[in-house]
C-alpha cells in the first residue's frame, strides 16, 4: 500500500523509526505540536486542511497520528479515501502502548506531568507546564468539560486524579533517543522543583501498527469516505457518522 501519514511533530522520532520498519510506502508530513493550543475547533480545521490537500489518486488511506486530543479530531471528514487513526484520548496512550496502561498508571500516580523526547524538543516552553496530557486542550479545564469528554464515570476517577498539583516528572523512554539527554534534562528538571522522578519504559506497539497496516477495529478507527470522526463516551473513545460532501 502507499499511504500518507499526517502526524503531531510530538512524535517525531517515534513516526519515523516506524515508517522505515513499515513493509508499505509511507509518506509523511508533520505538524507543529502548539495545534494542541488553539482550541479543538481550529485545530480540527487545520488537520481538514492537511486531509484535503492529499492526493486521493496516490493514495489508499491517510493515517492520522493523533488522538482524539480533547475534541481535536471531531469532525475530520474522510472524502475520497479513508482515515485511520488510533482509539485514544490523548498521545500519552500511544507512547505507552495501551489505553489500559496509561489509564492504570494514570490513575495510580496522581499529580504526574510526562515527557518525551519529543516534547522537549519540539518547543517546549522554558518555565512553562502544559501537561501532555488530558487537560491539554486549549478548553480549559473543569469537571463538566471531563464529563462532556469521557462520560461520567471516567470523568470522576480522573478529577480525582487530575485535582492535586504535579508533583512529578514521568519521563517515558522510547527506544528512539539518541542517548540520556532527554532523560538527563528531566531529572534536572525534577531536582530543582522538588519533584519525583520516575522513568517508564515506553511501547512502540500502537504507533507500529499505525503504520503497518492490518487495523484491527478494537484500537483502530478506519473512517470510510462520506463519514466523519464523532467522539464515544465509551470504551471505542471515536466513532464515525456519515455527512454529505458537496
Amino acid at each position: 500500500m502507499r499511504l500518507k501519514l499526517i502526524s503531531c511533530e510530538i512524535f517525531y522520532r517515534e513516526m519515523c523509526a516506524a515508517v522505515a520498519r513499515s513493509p508499505h510506502r509511507v509518506d509523511v508530513e508533520f505538524l507543529p505540536k502548539g495545534l494542541h493550543d488553539i482550541g479543538s475547533p481550529k485545530m480540527s480545521a487545520r488537520l481538514q486542511e492537511a486531509v484535503d490537500a492529499v492526493d486521493a489518486q496516490r493514495y489508499e488511506a491517510v493515517l492520522l497520528g493523533y488522538a482524539l486530543c480533547g475534541t481535536g479530531l471531531v469532525g475530520l471528514t474522510a472524502r475520497a479515501i479513508p482515515l485511520v487513526l488510533p482509539r485514544a484520548h490523548d498521545c500519552i496512550t500511544l507512547f505507552l502502548g495501551s489505553n489500559q496502561r496509561y489509564l492504570e498508571y494514570f490513575q495510580n500516580t496522581p499529580g504526574v506531568y510526562f515527557k518525551t523526547s519529543g516534547w522537549i524538543e519540539r518547543g517546549e516552553t522554558a518555565g512553562r507546564l502544559t501537561q501532555l496530557s488530558f487537560g491539554n486542550s486549549g478548553e480549559g479545564f473543569s469537571y463538566a468539560n471531563l464529563v462532556e469528554k469521557y462520560g461520567e464515570e471516567n470523568a470522576q476517577y480522573l478529577w480525582e486524579a487530575m485535582a492535586p498539583s504535579y508533583r512529578q516528572f514521568s519521563y517515558i523512554e522510547m527506544g528512539v533517543e539518541p542517548d540520556d539527554r532527554f532523560e538527563r534534562q528531566t531529572r534536572e528538571q525534577a531536582a530543582e522543583r522538588g519533584w519525583k522522578f520516575e522513568k517508564l519504559q515506553g511501547d512502540m506497539r500502537l504507533i507500529d501498527k499505525l503504520v503497518a497496516g492490518g487495523w484491527d477495529d478494537k484500537e483502530f478507527l478506519v473512517v470510510p469516505p462520506g463519514h466523519r470522526i464523532v467522539a464515544r463516551y465509551d470504551e471505542s473513545i471515536v466513532g464515525t457518522e456519515e455527512v454529505d460532501i458537496p
